[in-house]
């Protein structure tokens, strides 16, 4: 019962990583708000768990205001703020549209923004945290996702700030940075990869995408909830400004020693 009597609000908790941690927080004893675009998976979740639901946008000022309001009012305060929502900046950077940049730091930075700055003020007064979910993308370059990766290192960079400017006050930030996880939006990348190579099911396209991952195998959602609520913890108190990956061991290989390898 690590949080019990507990506030999280959960950005994109509606589906993939943002719903695995709300069920991990509110099984723990902790009061959850989701938050996000779509009500309806928002609904799922909540009527699942318990939970409340503030259907807002993260990036936007006014929406977040509104619903930290709204959160603050229900359950007396606010302890946790998972910034869990992003979204995708994919293609090359020679084809890739104004339109599909702004989107790209709207979708996946200037949502942790928002949600931290309207947050902030709560979380001082109750000494919470910040989790805020990045990707491995935010420590490496993948092929043809100038936006993703680029606003994926932004985050990193936003929660290194927060860390470094709030942590007196009582507030620590802390980062996760999973690779690849079995999630809805990764399996329309799987999409991708099995029609690009011809295999016969999402489940292979991960085999694929994670053979050269030391454990072998994408992430759970789940996987990537236990290392999220670690950090939100008093477990970890001592723990500022962090970059935990949840990769498998990806970030640790040397790829220009991959054609030594016999696996």
């Amino acid at each position: 019962m690590r949080f019990k009597n507990k506030t999280a609000l959960i950005t994109g908790g509606g589906t993939g990583i943002g719903a695995a941690v709300a069920r991990r927080i509110r099984s723990e004893g902790g009061n959850i708000a989701l938050l996000g675009r779509r009500p309806e998976p928002l609904h799922a979740i909540a009527e699942e768990i318990g939970a409340a639901v503030v259907a807002a946008d993260a990036a936007d000022s006014v929406s977040m205001k509104a619903a930290v309001v709204t959160v603050v009012e229900t359950f007396g305060g606010l302890d946790i703020l998972v910034a869990n929502a992003g979204g995708h900046g994919i293609g090359p950077t020679t084809s890739m549209s104004d339109e599909t940049w702004d989107l790209s730091i709207r979708l996946n930075l200037n949502t942790a923004f928002v949600s931290a700055r309207e947050t902030l003020p709560h979380l001082i007064k109750s000494k919470g945290n910040i989790v805020v979910l990045a990707s491995i993308a935010g420590l490496f370059a993948g092929p043809d996702a100038a936006g993703y990766v680029t606003m994926k290192h932004g985050c990193i960079g936003l929660a290194k700030s927060l860390a470094r400017d709030y942590s007196r006050l009582g507030v620590r930030t802390n980062t996760v940075c999973p690779g690849w996880v079995t999630t809805a939006m990764a399996d329309e990348q799987m999409e991708f990869i099995v029609e690009k190579f011809k295999l016969k099911s999402i489940e292979e396209a991960y085999a694929l995408v994670t053979k050269d991952v030391p454990l072998g195998r994408p992430a759970t959602a789940e996987d990537v909830a236990n290392a999220v609520c670690f950090l939100a913890s008093t477990e970890a108190a001592m723990i500022n400004g962090a970059i935990l990956t949840v990769d498998g061991g990806a970030g640790t290989v040397d790829l220009p020693t991959l054609a030594f390898s016999e696996h």
